[in-house]
């Protein structure tokens, strides 16, 4: 693979060559992950191990989707993934219902909520589905980036792979 130092990724590809230099004692683990970069499957160093970055974007209102969204999210964290969960679509209505009810997914959705993986709700969708405030009450953050969405190209360019639920 011919190495364009113009490219977000080959700078990563080098940064990463100068910590393989650096790091004979254990190339095996970091000859793997090189690949895994040449690839284009971005990861962040947590010591010596690699973790993969995912997020995951609830779109499905439906309340059985959104518990695996936020269950598969809570379990990848408990991996040691580094993950963000964006809602988005019909998803964005359930902010509201989980707010103060008892829900079948209430007490994942505080969890998930109160360890931080709440990346951000969609503006637009939250507004149509009538849970803007319920998000703004519970101070979550907005996304709006893209005509009132959030950009799945910004979790890409930072290295996230796309989960959609």
């Amino acid at each position: 693979m011919a190495i364009n130092k113009n490219t977000k990724q080959s700078s990563i590809q080098l940064q990463y060559l100068r910590i393989l230099n650096k790091n004979i004692r254990k190339p095996k683990i970091l000859y793997t992950n090189l690949i895994h970069f040449m690839k284009g499957k971005h990861r962040v160093m947590k010591g010596d191990i690699m973790a993969r970055k995912v997020a995951i974007f609830a779109f499905n209102g439906e309340e059985m989707c959104f518990i695996h969204a936020l269950m598969n999210a809570l379990d990848t964290k408990d991996k040691g993934y580094d993950v963000k969960l964006i809602i988005e679509g019909s998803a964005t209505r359930l902010v509201k219902e989980a707010e103060g009810e008892k829900k079948p997914f209430t007490a994942l959705y505080v969890k998930a909520k109160d360890a931080g993986l709440i990346d951000c709700v969609c503006r637009a969708c939250a507004s149509k589905m009538g849970s803007l405030e319920s998000a703004k009450d519970q101070e979550l953050p907005l996304c709006d980036e893209m005509f009132g969405h959030p950009r799945m190209a910004r979790y890409m360019d930072d290295g996230y792979e796309i989960v959609v639920v």
